[in-house]
């Protein structure tokens, strides 16, 4: 079967040239101090390399291999647990045995301390392999090393000035279980009649009179939700009224709730495994109904800040997704161009036939545009958390180099925010499109179960979905955009000039065609903005313009254009990015120009056609919805 890892030439770039590892290294490994560490830099990335290259060789030969038997055998459900098939239970004993689940972990903690960008690396070679596998591998050290960055955000976690190193922390016996392999978490989020409007969650959390909270409600569609550790997203505070300061997401916390203990060798369940779904693909992974009853919960920050850190793992979760679809289209991609390049018609292999070529140059194209873009999303994202750890638990540092790292995490978050929205959204779209190709490439065999194709299909249909789906993912690109606008207009001004000039100045012609698709997504944005701003100043009198564009935003209604265009934005502003960072590419390292020549090809065509959807379409349907919202009201 090879090696997933060798045989990825645009993989292995990341680890040789696409990444700026020296500052990632530094923070992961504070500077060098452990004698257990690396010694610097090239080291560190050659351990990486060799993790990804095992990665890959355990993948292609353990995992790939069995995707169709794991797809066939499920899992069962049987007195209120879940039952791996034996070879999934095979496949996670040896990630146990290669210390897979504790990488990220520190060394204090029984943990390797690689980056979480290894993680995110590998992950898309699992996923390559079967996502349920990756899936479910995500849950245990993922989830491990989220109870730490929580406690360290809380203050609970003691580190060594000098060294950085970890003294305690709130949460260590259940991350050392995950580490081990022992056990893993999950995250509950979703309930009935409750998906993404969170505002509408009802599972409560109380508190006794001795300080110990409890859970009840009820959880549904949780990804390995037969997990020991879930963390659960509950409501604290009764709102009076809706304009109550706790009414909707500002009532939320978030809980660490243990969901069965060990007795005597026993399993005691505190929360019940109600049912396990059954899915359209993803058959390895559970995705499980649980109720908690009273059950005995820890409280993680403070109480009303449960969304605030649901955001931090939903980051993580849709970056990790992300990687998962880049594992996928690859897979799908691999499967298509190998069977094209042996299926003979017409006198010659469906590979030379134009249509298909076009087909498999646009998949292997769209997948080297995502991978650049979920690496710079996590590249950005950790480097914000990791300096933000630094210049909270570092108290030697002076204000001078306070203010040049607090400069340094802002820009690294934006870089994150900006970019973790699009990927999600393009990954998850692009993973269901290239697998339905894949299928289409092999034609009636790919109908059949034979092949592989037809699940690769199925297994894509949750992308779009889960973790947040593609509208919501469009919607929080829509609102940054026009909401920073807002915040700043001169700067969007400014962005949008140097977009103009640079279109028709710069040397480089690539570098003029990113500069041109980049003045396409300011004039998608502009067009979005005057038209948001004209419906709104409609309402007011012209001396109430000012106050009018300040403040009292109502975000169902004045953004019903904006909201309509979200997706076409979307598509948009990842045309955008992803030229703008295969440029920086480019720009370093020559042999990647023929990556951004053809993303180029690809972008400025469908990024023309989006700019002229938002300009010309949506009127008469609004209109529709407006006449169809009065007389709603008329009736009542």
């Amino acid at each position: 079967m090879g090696n997933y890892f060798k045989d990825n030439e645009d993989l292995t770039f990341y680890f040789e040239r696409g990444i700026d590892w020296a500052p990632l290294v530094e923070l992961t490994e504070h500077g060098f101090k452990s004698p257990d560490g690396p010694s610097g830099t090239a080291e560190a990335v050659e351990l990486y390399r060799d993790v990804a290259d095992l990665v890959g060789q355990f993948v292609a030969d353990e995992v790939a291999p069995h995707a169709a038997e794991l797809d066939r055998e499920k899992v069962g459900f049987e007195g209120g647990e879940a039952i791996h098939p034996p070879r999934l239970d095979a496949i996670f004993e040896q990630f146990k045995q290669m210390e897979l689940h504790s990488m990220c972990l520190p060394r204090e903690l029984g943990g390797m301390n690689f980056p979480m960008m290894l993680y995110f690396l590998t992950s898309e070679i699992i996923g390559r392999g079967d996502v349920s596998v990756m899936a479910h591998h995500g849950f245990h050290g993922g989830m491990a090393t989220a109870m730490l960055m929580f406690s360290l955000r809380e203050g609970t976690t003691k580190l060594d000035p000098e060294t950085g190193t970890i003294l305690e922390t709130r949460f260590e016996r259940f991350i050392r279980e995950i580490g081990r392999g022992e056990a893993w978490g999950a995250m509950d989020i979703t309930e009935p009649d409750a998906g993404s409007d969170m505002a509408r969650l009802r599972c409560k959390a109380v508190q006794d009179e001795r300080g110990q909270w409890f859970v009840t409600g009820m959880k549904i569609f949780i990804t390995s939700g037969h997990a020991k550790y879930h963390f659960v997203i509950a409501r604290t505070e009764e709102a009076k009224d809706p304009d109550d300061p706790f009414a909707g997401l500002a009532g939320l916390s978030m809980f660490l709730v243990p969901t069965y203990e060990e007795r005597d060798g026993q399993r005691v369940r505190l929360a019940t495994l109600d049912r396990l779904e059954e899915k359209l693909g993803h058959h390895a992974s559970v995705t499980a109904q649980i109720s908690f009853e009273r059950t005995p919960a820890f409280l993680i920050g403070k109480r009303g800040q449960g969304f605030e850190y649901m955001l931090t793992l939903m980051n993580g979760a849709r970056l990790g997704v992300g990687f998962e679809c880049i594992g996928l289209i690859e897979a799908a991609t691999r499967l298509a161009a190998d069977y094209a390049a042996e299926r003979r018609s017409m006198g010659k292999t469906i590979d030379k036939h134009e249509m298909i070529a076009d087909y498999l140059d646009e998949m292997r194209t769209d997948v080297q545009a995502l991978r650049a873009v979920c690496v710079h999303g996590a590249y950005h994202e950790e480097m914000a958390t990791k300096l933000g750890m630094h210049l909270e638990h570092d108290q030697g540092i002076d204000e001078l180099e306070r203010a040049r790292i607090a400069r340094q995490i802002k820009r690294h978050k934006a870089a994150a925010r900006r970019v973790t929205p699009l990927l999600k959204y393009f990954g998850a779209e692009r993973a269901v499109e290239h697998a339905r190709r894949g299928v289409q490439i092999h034609g009636g065999v790919g109908y059949t179960t034979e092949y592989g194709a037809e699940k690769l299909l199925r297994d894509a249909m949750v992308m779009p979905i889960y973790e947040g789906t593609s509208q919501i993912q469009a919607l929080m690109a829509m609102k940054d955009n026009l909401g920073a606008i807002l915040k700043d207009p001169r700067r969007f001004v400014q962005r949008g000039a140097q977009a103009r000039w640079r279109a028709l100045s710069a040397r480089d012609p690539l570098e003029k065609r990113v500069a041109k698709l980049s003045a396409t997504a300011h004039a998608a944005l502009q067009h979005l903005l005057v038209r948001t701003a004209g419906d709104k100043l409609r309402e007011h009198k012209v001396t109430e313009w000012p106050d009018a564009l300040r403040k009292s935003w109502n975000p169902k209604r004045d953004f019903a254009f904006a909201m309509l265009h979200a997706e076409h934005l979307t598509k948009l502003l990842f045309d955008e990015v992803a030229a703008e960072i295969l440029l920086a590419q480019a720009k370093a390292h020559p042999d990647r120009r023929e990556v951004l020549e053809r993303w180029l090809d690809r972008a400025e065509p469908r990024s023309r056609h989006m700019l002229d959807l938002i300009q010309t379409t949506g009127d008469r349907l609004l209109e529709r919805l407006d006449e169809k919202e009065a007389a709603a009201a008329a009736a009542e």
